[in-house]
């Protein structure tokens, strides 16, 4: 395993041209989102949600958007839903009604990968172009390339446009789901697969059956003058919204109507104990000061692994990279920590390490741990139907 060197002042940059050649994708650079507690507990104090309802959606001009920019840390429970939840509880009635729907929304991605796995790089209920090789990014298309330059730049986007990328790659250029969900997946720093899989899936219709529409008329409304300087402005592509369809239902999957293992669904509801703990163990799903593996050993030394063949093979972005190294730095300034490239679940076996569970299915690689905790649901996961977000909240809401 290689050691990494952290030091509060070095450059990211530097570490990654150091120990991370041919482990990253595209150019070097850093997002305008800063990784770490201190930058995500300053934003959640800073959050003000007032007009969310009415503005979530908006792309032009940035000042304009009511996009809370939370979603990098949520994704690494460095502020956990329930923290965030929580926070907007005092917010006008609408706006926190409307945030705290997308944060379940978030949830609901994380009951439904944690139950299915795997299975959710599949067209999931219905049959949508999921193989077709391609870019289907038309980069002549402007609202498509500020769109892109912005994905690649900042490692981040509004979900209105989240979903233009995806109907543009599939709905319109009819190219394979699977190819642009993971080049999506490369540069989004709150880049879940629980979370981008779904949101593709929903938008080009293997979830629901309808894929979303995208056209002109979405990108006049959301960025108001965008249209009028691009150079295919007189032969706009999606000029027109494209004709309705309604997709062939694919072979029924059935986990999304009942769990047949819940406990491993969900993981402990309280710590497991199998031998004494000398260090903690942080995964890239749990990465916040409140982990609850670490706030149960305050004082044991903290381990983190970046998972070298995993790096290799998904070929992250150094925006991406460069997140996770400033949140380790930031959390070295008040625990003991080192940090590995190399086998995470090598170093488990090798080591007495206490780990939170995570809902994902490398979770299973882990053998041999000493201390397993319970993960920081928002929701508890049920046994209940998983076929749509109605459906999860509906058993919610029944307590199945």
């Amino acid at each position: 395993m290689l050691k990494v060197s952290l030091h509060d002042s070095q450059d990211p940059l530097e570490i990654i041209k150091r120990d991370f050649q041919g482990l990253f994708s595209g150019d070097l650079g850093i997002s305008s989102i800063s990784g770490g507690q201190t930058a995500a507990s300053a934003a959640l104090k800073n959050l003000d949600i007032t007009g969310y309802a009415r503005q979530r959606s908006e792309v032009l001009p940035r000042e304009d958007r009511g996009a809370s920019v939370l979603s990098p840390y949520i994704r690494h429970n460095i502020l956990t839903l329930r923290d965030v939840y929580q926070a907007v509880r005092n917010a006008p009635s609408k706006d926190r009604e409307k945030f705290q729907d997308e944060l379940l929304w978030q949830e609901y991605a994380r009951h439904l990968y944690a139950r299915v796995g795997t299975q959710l790089f599949e067209n999931l209920r219905f049959e949508a172009n999921i193989n077709t090789v391609g870019d289907g990014w038309n980069r002549n298309m402007l609202c498509i390339d500020e769109v892109v330059s912005e994905l690649e730049t900042d490692g981040w986007l509004v979900n209105q446009t989240r979903m233009w990328l995806a109907s543009q790659w599939t709905v319109r250029d009819d190219k394979g789901w699977s190819f642009g969900q993971e080049r999506m997946f490369q540069h989004l720093l709150d880049g879940s697969r629980a979370a981008n899989l779904l949101g593709w899936q929903w938008t080009v219709g293997s979830g629901t059956g309808k894929p979303y529409g995208f056209s002109q008329w979405q990108v006049e409304k959301r960025a108001p003058g965008l249209c009028m300087n691009c150079s295919l402005v007189s032969e706009c592509p999606v000029a027109e919204f494209p004709e309705e369809t309604t997709l062939a239902p694919s072979e029924r999957n059935s986990l999304l109507d009942a769990d047949p293992d819940l406990p491993a669904t969900r993981g402990p509801n309280a710590p497991v104990i199998n031998s004494q703990a000398e260090s903690v163990l942080l995964t890239i799903e749990s990465m916040g000061d409140g982990d609850p593996a670490m706030a149960a050993h305050p004082k044991r030394p903290v381990v983190f692994v970046f998972n070298e063949e995993a790096l290799r093979k998904l070929q992250l972005s150094s925006r991406r990279i460069a997140f996770y190294i400033q949140t380790l730095q930031d959390l070295s300034s008040r625990r003991d920590l080192t940090v590995y490239i190399g086998d995470p679940y090598l170093y488990a076996r090798e080591n007495a390490v206490a780990v939170t569970f995570a809902p994902v299915p490398s979770f299973k690689k882990f053998k041999n741990l000493a201390e397993i905790h319970p993960y920081p649901w928002l929701r508890t996961p049920h046994a209940g139907s998983l076929k749509s977000f109605s459906s999860w909240r509906k058993s919610l809401a029944q307590g199945r």
